[in-house]
């Protein structure tokens, strides 16, 4: 499996070495404001009423406000991986990644920033990663070069949380290393809390199934109550590292202050800023500023800081005078979650499954992060350029996923074949200068669930559970139906059989960009 990796990923940079860019291409800056776990309904201007976001408003109302826009995956790991490779995430089986992942993308294969790079762009990267470091799982060294990362994929910079805030180890790494650590003080991780009892000469951290009352700032339900670190419990072991771990409650101002700082970058050269912050993922520790702001708990106090970051974002740019030589793109890796393993007041459903604090995060649409429904993958999407974007909302069907190919068409780069097989030049829809959107587009989530979008219509493939329950494929009609209600399975079975097949060919095939 590794060898065909490595073959297909000598193929993608012959096929790289075959890109051209024109010297007509045009080049705006580029900054991607990406959430986490950020819902369709989260934001004002797509509806929510009780957590105010006039930051992300007013970016709404002067650029593109996409309702029908995704991420290519129900789920953080995969979605990014398709949106940086071009690639879904199912056809190189990355899924939700551990803490001791190693480099889920490959250094051979083109990806966004690369993308950029050749275009004589600088890159940047600051926030989550929670694409895999190092060579193989388990094989990193903390203490020394933390690398493969995202520099050997196209960063010339990266400010990182490694994994996510959830997951150990709970340090910031900038560029190679991780920040701030004391080398007498050696950081480990691993999966075993028995091999981590075994390190000699590190701080040892309190284990939350055996020391529970540890947890007391943020209790937790269940998995993520392995290593206490500042009294939250964390997903994996970790030793060391104390005089580098993170401060929760200041971590989305660390994250907004180095993103400044790489736009503030002294250089003749156009940039692409990937903003990938940590908000409004669990554990959600907010700035104590923000606490109180909404009457959603900490979840609803996390977006208001979201927005925060965002305008800080919009307002560095319109100082440095560029911002009407940027694209700016807000989205989120994936549909919304509430008490997710942590208990933090943000339950949204009562004991008989009424909505009980008057906010859905996903709109209109059904379930969020996890989920094949609609709420999973259908994200805020919003794009502005001004002067070249005209303000407006697009019921446009549109993927993260076709960034690359959207990109490299507004810089006249050329794709050689094989290369970001699953992404498709929609620049057009993207630009507001086209509703057509995509013809066609597969939905992933959890457990191999699978879907595939045709219009308005939605087929989800039949699967079996991990207990091996039979789940049956269901169809629904979008227009009529946005909760996703209505099975529509029996009153349409030639549909839902030539959705099928159609769905099974392009899963089965070399990529979606070779199938339209």
């Amino acid at each position: 499996m590794k060898l065909d990796r490595i073959k297909q990923g000598l193929l993608m940079v012959s096929g790289a070495l075959l890109l051209g860019t024109s010297q007509a291409a045009e080049q705006p800056n580029v900054v991607i404001i990406y959430g986490d776990d950020v819902g369709y309904g989260d934001v004002g201007a797509y509806g929510s009423r009780l957590i105010p976001t006039p930051n992300i408003d007013r970016l709404a109302a002067e650029g593109l406000r996409f309702t029908d826009g995704h991420s290519s995956a129900a789920t953080c790991s995969p979605s990014r991986y398709s949106m940086l490779t071009g690639v879904h995430a199912f056809r190189d089986g990355v899924s939700i990644l551990g803490p001791t992942a190693g480099l889920s993308v490959s250094t051979l294969d083109l990806t966004l920033p690369k993308l950029f790079r050749q275009a004589g762009y600088r890159t940047g990267i600051v926030g989550k990663w929670h694409l895999g470091l190092g060579e193989n799982e388990g094989s990193l060294d903390w203490n020394g070069a933390v690398k493969p990362g995202p520099l050997e994929v196209g960063f010339d910079s990266s400010f990182l949380l490694p994994i996510t805030n959830d997951r150990v180890p709970c340090v910031y790494v900038k560029n190679h290393y991780v920040v701030n650590l004391n080398p007498n003080d050696p950081l480990v991780v691993s999966r075993s809390l028995k091999e981590i009892r075994k390190v000699k000469g590190s701080t040892q951290y309190p284990d939350g199934r055996s020391n529970p009352e540890a947890m007391n700032v943020l209790k937790t339900e269940f998995r993520h109550n392995d290593t206490v670190i500042h009294g939250i419990g964390r997903n994996g072991y970790m030793a060391g590292g104390k005089s580098a771990l993170w401060d929760d409650e200041t971590m989305g101002d660390v994250l907004v202050e180095k993103a400044q700082a790489f736009l503030w970058e002294k250089s003749d050269k156009p940039f692409f800023l990937f903003f990938s912050t940590h908000d409004i993922h669990t554990p959600r520790m907010p700035a104590k500023r923000f606490c109180g702001t909404t009457t959603l708990s900490a979840r609803g106090d996390a977006m208001v800081q979201f927005d925060w970051a965002t305008g800080q974002i919009m307002k560095t740019l319109a100082d440095m005078g560029v911002a009407d030589d940027t694209i700016v793109i807000f989205s989120s890796d994936n549909g919304p979650v509430y008490q997710d393993a942590y208990v933090d007041g943000s339950k949204h459903r009562d004991e008989i499954g009424e909505v009980d604090r008057g906010h859905d995060a996903s709109g209109i649409w059904r379930n969020g992060k996890y989920s094949i429904y609609e709420g999973g993958t259908r994200v805020p999407l919003i794009i502005r350029w001004p002067g070249r974007i005209q303000p407006g909302v697009s019921d446009a069907l549109v993927n993260q996923i076709d960034f690359i190919a959207s990109f490299a068409s507004l810089l006249k780069i050329d794709l050689a074949e094989g290369v970001a097989r699953d992404s498709r030049n929609t620049l057009d829809a993207f630009l507001g200068k086209s509703e057509q959107g995509l013809p066609f587009m597969i939905e992933e989530a959890m457990r191999d669930g699978r879907a595939l979008r045709i219009g308005d219509w939605k087929f989800i493939a039949a699967k079996q559970t991990k207990a091996g329950a039979f789940i049956p494929a269901e169809l629904y009609d979008l227009n009529c139906d946005p909760g996703e209600l209505n099975n529509l399975m029996d009153e349409y079975p030639e549909k839902a059989a030539a959705m099928a097949k159609r769905l099974k060919e392009l899963m089965e095939g070399k990529g979606v960009r070779y199938a339209e």
